[in-house]
């Protein structure tokens, strides 16, 4: 697999650092997660399967756990060993913890020069913000993203779905490969700073135009992707369902109009996205009521539009699709879970669906680091480890 022989020290909590960590144990590398005696909080985290929570079997399987206290001098003495025979540190403590600690990067470096070291965080490293404490939805709001549901005068709310998070994840993980990249060449690692808000504010450009150009927040009603198009947008059905169109290019809409007997309203989806593309979506609200969301499905599956019924979580799991795709994974204990998204024609990757008990690997890795019997033993009853 592509990143075998790759080891990564995985300090991380939550969503982002263990995504990242798992995307890499899913391709060969060896992730030890590093837990507080108190454990990943994600262990307890919604309801659980088998012993553990669906939450913690998506982001934490296939990986190694070691408990260690890294407020104790020999906790850090035991981590810098590690990172001297691994090739990846992930974080995501407030900015400046873990130098307070002595075991920021350049400390660190001292030590392993060859380390990448991947600081995740929700306003960076510096900056005015740095030690402000936030999470996803802090990030969203600062972004402006958070304003993107405020069609129709709407009030802000809630995310749908945890993007800052995984935005920054996604950034992380192209920072880490870029450092290991270019580390075969400088024999030296480097420090990826990677914040909530630089890496969701990188998703903006589609909806940054009048911003930038005119000086003026955007007209969401009027945007392509926020209800402007007749071809994007949400149509409801007759069982109180949702289609969605979800391709405003021409040769969907001449399709489609066409299939529906109105090749008059054709002309119309040439025209700015808004108000002149409005009798287009009157016809189609007035059309999709007429039958249910998986009766237009059926009708709709052979004609070459851009569309998808709108599923719920449960029906989203059950498809045969994301099976298809090795998208979901069966484990040995008979519970699914989320595979790896990344697939290679060669070397694919080969997730694990192996879960690790608190600190179940922790005899191992201090044996590996040379602790005798005798040492561990002591380590244990200091509560080192």
């Amino acid at each position: 697999m592509k990143l075998e022989g790759i080891r990564v020290l995985d300090l991380s909590r939550f969503l982002p650092g263990p995504w990242v960590g798992l995307a890499m144990a899913d391709h060969g590398a060896e992730v030890i997660e590093i837990e507080s005696h108190e454990g990943e909080p994600t262990r307890r985290l919604g309801p659980p399967v088998a012993g553990f929570s669906v939450y913690y079997r998506n982001t934490q399987r296939g990986k190694k756990s070691l408990t260690l206290n890294l407020k104790a001098e020999e906790g850090r003495e035991i981590f810098f060993r590690l990172a001297q025979d691994s090739d990846v540190i992930i974080e995501s403590f407030r900015p400046g913890a873990l130098d307070k600690l002595g075991l920021g990067y350049d400390a660190l470096r001292e030590r392993a020069p060859r380390i990448v070291y991947c600081s995740l965080s929700a306003f960076g490293q510096k900056g005015s913000l740095a030690l402000r404490p936030s999470h996803d939805a802090g990030a969203q709001a600062l972004t402006g993203v958070m304003s993107l549901g405020q069609t129709d005068g709407k009030p802000p709310s809630l995310p749908t779905m945890p993007t800052a998070d995984i935005a920054m994840g996604s950034a992380a993980l192209v920072g880490i490969l870029m450092a290991l990249l270019r580390r075969e060449k400088t024999g030296q690692g480097d420090c990826v700073d990677v914040s909530m808000i630089d890496a969701l504010m990188s998703w903006t450009p589609h909806i940054l135009g009048s911003v930038i150009a005119e000086g003026r927040a955007p007209d969401l009603a009027n945007e392509r992707l926020y209800g402007g198009a007749a071809f994007y947008n949400l149509y409801r059905t007759a069982d109180g369902k949702h289609i969605v169109l979800s391709g405003s290019e021409m040769n969907f809409a001449e399709t489609l109009l066409n299939a529906l007997g109105r090749p008059d309203l054709i002309a119309l989806c040439r025209l700015p996205w808004g108000p002149a593309q409005d009798p287009v979506k009157r016809f189609l609200e007035e059309t999709f009521l007429t039958r249910t969301r998986d009766e237009w499905d059926r009708w709709l599956a052979d004609k070459r539009v851009c569309y998808a019924p709108v599923l719920d979580m449960k029906e989203a799991w059950a498809q045969d699709l994301l099976r298809e795709r090795g998208m979901i994974v069966k484990g040995e204990d008979g519970v699914e879970n989320l595979g790896t998204p990344i697939s290679f024609r060669n070397e694919p990757g080969m997730p694990s669906c192996k879960l690790a008990a608190q600190g179940a690997n922790t005899e191992e890795i201090l044996e590996r680091l040379g602790y005798d019997e005798a040492e561990r033993a002591r380590l244990r009853a200091a509560k080192v480890v």
